[in-house]
C-alpha cells in the first residue's frame, strides 16, 4: 500500500477503520526516511520518541478521541522550538541546542495527536532560497537529485514532495514556503501575518515572518492551517480566524482574478509564463473572471524587503553570543573577543552579509536614508493591493521566474538570488496570504508553481480556489528517488 502518496483525509478514514494503527503508520514513514534520507538529505534530526507519540495517538484513537490530525506522521522546519528535540536552525550556532520549551504551534499539534517525525533542513537561520546554507549539507529536489529544492523550508517541501512525512510546517518571510512548494511540485501557504503565532519561531525579521503548511494539496494544508492557527497570549501580534477547512468546496464561480501586468515582463522563463497563464484560462472554465491589474511599486519590493528584513534580522541575530546559549569559541581572552570569535565560527557567510547590510541600515546617518524609506514603501505596496482587492477577489501570479535549476547552475551573486523572490515578498510586505500549487511542467518535467494572493484573513478563500483547481489540474504522481 502507497501510503506516502494519500492524503490526511484518507489516512485519517484508514486509522479510525482500523485498517491501520498509528504505530504502523509510523513505522512506514520512519522506514522511508531510513531507505530514502541518505540520498535527499531533508531531515537534520529524526525524532527517536516518533514511536511512543504513536502509541498514545493510537490510544486516543481506540478511545474515539481521534481529531483531524490525530495519528498523523509531520514534519518540522527546524527553526520552530520543541521542547527536548534539538532545534538548530541549520546553523553551527545551534547545532546543539535543545529547547526548554516548545512553540505554541507545536504544542497544538502535539495536542491535536500529531507525529513528529523529525526536524527538517533549511537555509540557515531562514536566510536563503536554495536550501545550500545549511550547516548539515544541502538537501535535493525529489524530482532530480542534481536540482535544488528551494528555500528557506526546503527540507520541508523535499519531505513532502518525496513522502518521508505526510505533510509539514514550514516559516515563510519572503516567500520561503512558496518558492520550494513551487520547486518541489507540492502545496504551500504563507497564511496572513497574525493567524498563526510566532511564539517559539527563532526570528529572522519579525514583522514578516509567518509559520504555515506544506501539503500534498490545498485540503492538507487547510487541515494543518485549523490545527496551528488562532490567538495566542504568548504573541500580541496573533489574532482569533474563521476555520479555512469549512470553505473548502464552494463553488467559485464569479471570483474576480487579478493578473499584475507587472509580473507577466520580461525576467521570466517562457515556460513558468505559458503555464500560468495556461492556468488563468483554466480559472475562466472554472466560472472565474479574469482581469489585468497593475502593482506600480513591483521594482520597489525588492530592495524594501531586503532593507528591512535586514535591519530585522541584524537585531534579533545580536543575542548571540556564545555565552547564554549557542556555540561558544575557545579562541579570545577577553568576553569582547570572544564574543567575536563566536559568532564568526558560528554564522554562516549569508548570516554574515545580511547582519552587516541590516546594521549599516540601521546605523546613524543611514537610518533615514535606507530603513525609513523601506517602511514608507511598505505601505506603499499595501494601498496598491487594498487598491487591486477592490475590484478582485485575489490576485494570481507565478511563484519564481524559473522552475527549479541545478546545483551547478546555481549562481554566486546575491543580488540575483535576491531578485528571484520578486514574486513572493509582496504577499509578506503587505501581510496578505498567498498559496501555491503546481500548475504544470518544464519540458524536463519539473513543476511549475502559480501562487494565488488573497485579502487580509482570506486564507480559506485562496485555498478553496487552489483546491478547484488542483482537483481540475491532472497531477503526474512518481514514486520519487526508487
Amino acid at each position: 500500500m502507497n501510503l506516502h502518496l494519500k492524503s490526511i483525509k484518507e489516512l485519517r478514514a484508514l486509522l479510525d477503520g482500523g485498517d491501520i494503527t498509528a504505530q504502523e503508520l509510523t513505522r512506514y514513514y520512519l522506514d522511508r526516511i531510513e531507505a530514502l534520507d541518505p540520498k535527499l538529505r531533508a531531515y537534520i534530526t529524526v525524532n527517536t520518541a516518533a514511536m511512543e507519540q504513536a502509541e498514545r495517538a493510537q490510544e486516543k484513537i481506540k478511545a474515539g478521541l481521534a481529531k483531524p490530525l490525530t495519528g498523523i506522521p509531520l514534519g518540522l522546519k527546524d527553526n520552530i522550538c520543541t521542547k527536548d528535540l534539538r532545534t538548530t536552525c541549520a546553523s553551527k550556532m545551534l547545532s546543539d541546542f535543545i529547547p526548554a520549551y516548545s512553540a505554541t504551534v507545536a504544542e497544538k499539534l502535539e495536542e491535536a495527536g500529531a507525529i513528529f517525525l523529525g526536524k527538517l533542513n533549511m537555509d540557515e537561520f531562514a536566510m536563503g532560497a536554495t536550501t545550500t546554507t545549511s550547516y548539515f549539507g544541502n538537501t535535493m529536489n525529489p524530482y532530480d537529485l542534481e536540482r535544488v529544492p528551494g528555500g528557506s523550508s526546503g527540507g520541508s517541501a523535499a519531505a513532502v514532495a518525496a513522502g518521508l512525512c505526510v505533510a509539514a510546517l514550514g516559516s515563510d518571510t519572503g516567500g520561503s514556503i512558496r518558492q520550494p512548494a513551487s520547486f518541489c511540485g507540492v502545496t504551500g501557504l504563507k497564511p496572513t501575518y497574525g493567524r498563526v503565532s510566532r511564539y517559539g519561531l527563532v526570528a529572522f525579521a519579525s514583522s514578516l515572518d509567518q509559520i504555515g503548511p506544506i501539503g500534498k494539496s490545498a485540503r492538507d494544508c487547510a487541515i494543518l492551517l485549523d490545527a496551528i492557527s488562532g490567538k495566542d497570549s504568548k504573541d500580541m501580534t496573533s489574532k482569533e480566524s474563521a476555520p479555512v477547512c469549512e470553505q473548502m468546496g464552494q463553488l467559485i464561480e464569479g471570483k474576480v482574478i487579478g493578473l499584475p501586468k507587472e509580473f507577466f515582463q520580461e525576467g521570466m522563463d517562457q515556460q513558468v509564463k505559458d503555464a500560468v497563464l495556461s492556468a488563468a484560462q483554466r480559472f475562466q472554465e472554472l466560472g472565474c473572471i479574469i482581469k489585468e491589474v497593475s502593482l506600480p511599486s513591483l521594482d520597489l519590493m525588492i530592495p524594501a524587503y531586503y532593507l528591512i528584513s535586514s535591519a530585522e534580522a541584524a537585531s534579533n541575530l545580536a543575542r548571540y553570543d556564545g555565552v547564554r546559549y549557542g556555540h561558544r569559541s575557545q579562541e579570545g581572552a577577553t568576553f569582547e573577543q570572544q564574543r567575536i570569535a563566536a559568532r564568526n565560527e558560528g554564522f554562516g557567510k549569508e548570516v554574515k552579509r545580511r547582519i552587516l547590510l541590516g546594521n549599516y541600515a540601521l546605523s546613524g546617518g543611514y537610518f533615514e536614508e535606507y530603513y525609513k524609506k523601506a517602511c514608507l514603501i511598505r505601505r506603499k505596496i499595501q494601498k496598491e493591493y487594498e487598491a487591486i482587492f477592490e475590484s478582485c477577489d485575489c490576485i494570481l501570479i507565478p511563484t519564481a521566474p524559473t522552475a527549479a535549476y541545478k546545483f551547478s547552475e546555481q549562481r554566486e551573486d546575491p543580488a540575483a538570488l535576491y531578485l528571484a523572490d520578486i514574486y513572493t515578498v509582496g504577499a509578506n510586505i503587505a501581510g496578505l496570504p498567498a498559496v501555491t500549487t503546481t500548475c504544470g511542467y518544464t519540458k524536463e518535467w519539473m513543476p511549475i508553481g502559480m501562487s494565488l494572493v488573497g485579502k487580509a484573513f482570506a486564507d480559506g478563500e485562496i485555498l478553496n480556489m487552489a483546491d478547484a483547481f488542483e482537483r481540475r489540474f491532472n497531477y503526474i504522481l512518481n514514486d520519487f528517488c526508487l
